[in-house]
């Protein structure tokens, strides 16, 4: 293993960030304490409860997670295409350092951000309603494993990705609108039958509610398949990149 290679594309990602505080920290937290204020306020005042889980508490884990998965996923997507978009990735390639060097630099990099980032999030959220973390350990575990697994999915995407255009398609078509229909905002056992056996198949679901019972012991399913749902997708996630990379796809040509 090349340490310093590792480190060199890691802290040089990291780095980025210091140089777009405002974009990569200050503006999503900013979003998300709007969120708080709107629905914990207008909406919690009329939903006093879920399932013995004030609102506006019982909400900061879905926000926590959404701001997560998105920033996972555009933070790793960018750092893997701008190199690709300036021509310095074959630099890279051509450098002593394999793809698994290459790939915990990057990905490291992107959850580190994403994990500091919901870490902010969640101090925040205490000066807005009250907190409860029943299982810290556990928090932290599904805190690291998404964030691992959704910069992962946005390596993938960078790597795919032929625009800047096709950077934004996933995060904001697909992502985005699976986690506002994925519990972060309500249980989905208040839901009509049909309509949660359809959010079943939202494989976010899983995610929000697996972390919200780290917070409040609460979820819409088992723990062990929210914990299992992420392990498959993080396998999934490793065997495209070890693909592209084995054959070079969108990578050499």
């Amino acid at each position: 293993m090349n340490h310093r290679a590792v480190w060199a594309i890691y802290s040089f990602e990291m780095a980025r960030t210091g140089r777009t505080l405002f974009q990569s920290i200050v503006s999503p937290v900013l979003s998300t304490s709007l969120y708080f204020v709107v629905f914990g306020a207008a909406i919690g005042s009329r939903i006093p409860e879920i399932e013995g889980v004030g609102y506006g508490s019982f909400i900061v884990p879905g926000l926590i997670m959404m701001t997560l998965l998105t920033q996972s996923v555009m933070n790793a997507s960018f750092g893997i295409y701008f190199p690709r978009f300036v021509g310095t990735i074959f630099e890279i390639l051509s450098a002593p350092v394999s793809a698994l060097e290459i790939t915990l630099g990057y990905v490291g990099a992107a959850a580190t951000k994403s994990i500091i980032l919901g870490l902010i999030i969640l101090a925040t959220a205490g000066f807005f309603v009250p907190l409860k973390i029943a299982h810290p350990l556990w928090m932290l575990a599904f805190l690291v494993f998404t964030s691992v697994t959704f910069s992962l999915l946005g390596f993938i995407i960078g790597l795919w990705a032929e625009g800047f255009e096709k950077l934004q398609i996933i995060p904001l078509l697909i992502i985005t609108p699976l986690t506002f229909l994925g519990g972060s905002f309500y249980s989905i056992n208040v839901l009509p039958p049909f309509w949660q056996a359809v959010s079943l198949a939202n494989p976010i679901v899983y995610l929000v509610s697996g972390f919200r019972w780290s917070f409040y012991e609460v979820a819409d399913v088992s723990l062990t398949v929210s914990v299992a749902m992420i392990a498959v997708f993080l396998v999934a996630c490793l065997a495209i990149v070890w693909w592209f990379f084995k054959t070079g796809y969108k990578i050499k040509k």
